[in-house]
């Protein structure tokens, strides 16, 4: 793995945090407790800052980047990630806001400044433009991605047990119990 200094900015790295060999993380960056960042994927804390919550998965390829601040966007987009979330194969996020408990398909895009309230599923291959908002509770599909229908219990259910089931998966990898 490579965790490297950007300026005067270290990644910041919880208790029980897995990062694969294979992953880069850079700058001003904080991986809560039992957070996994999994083969291939890099985050870059450069221009700004990304806070990633306890038990997030980031999975194989993704990319996390920032956007930086300027006279017309003074705070820039900072990448903030809740607690619980899964982030799916070769997904984009950038300089987004994601709540607790979502769960990112494999090879979605998220583009600066969109919101995706706590308790959304984003359907693979989907794009959220930029400063879109995606209301809790909802199944989201497309480019761009369109409310299709409320989450039913199981799914509302399923956010938590995908968290878990990766924290137990990078548990093993550490070469700990489940």
């Amino acid at each position: 793995m490579l965790i490297e200094l950007y300026l005067n900015s270290h990644p910041k790295l919880g208790e029980g945090v897995f990062l694969h060999a294979s992953a880069t993380v850079i700058g001003d960056v904080e991986l809560g407790d039992e957070a996994s960042v999994w083969p291939g994927v890099v985050i870059r804390g450069d221009v700004n800052h990304i806070r990633i919550g306890a038990r997030c998965n980031i999975q194989d390829n993704s990319v996390l980047h920032v956007s930086h601040r300027r006279a017309a966007n003074p705070e820039g987009s900072p990448l903030l990630i809740g607690r619980d979330v899964s982030v799916g194969h070769a997904v984009i996020l950038h300089g987004c806001v994601i709540g607790d408990e979502c769960l990112i398909g494999m090879g979605s895009l998220v583009m600066d400044k969109a919101v995706l309230e706590p308790r959304v599923l984003l359907g693979a291959g989907s794009l959220v433009p930029e400063g879109r908002v995606l209301e809790s509770g909802w199944l989201y599909l497309g480019r761009p991605a369109k409310a299709v229908r409320r989450l039913t219990p199981e799914e509302l259910d399923y956010f938590a047990y995908q968290a878990g089931n990766y924290v137990r998966l990078a548990r093993e990898y550490l070469g700990g119990a489940g």
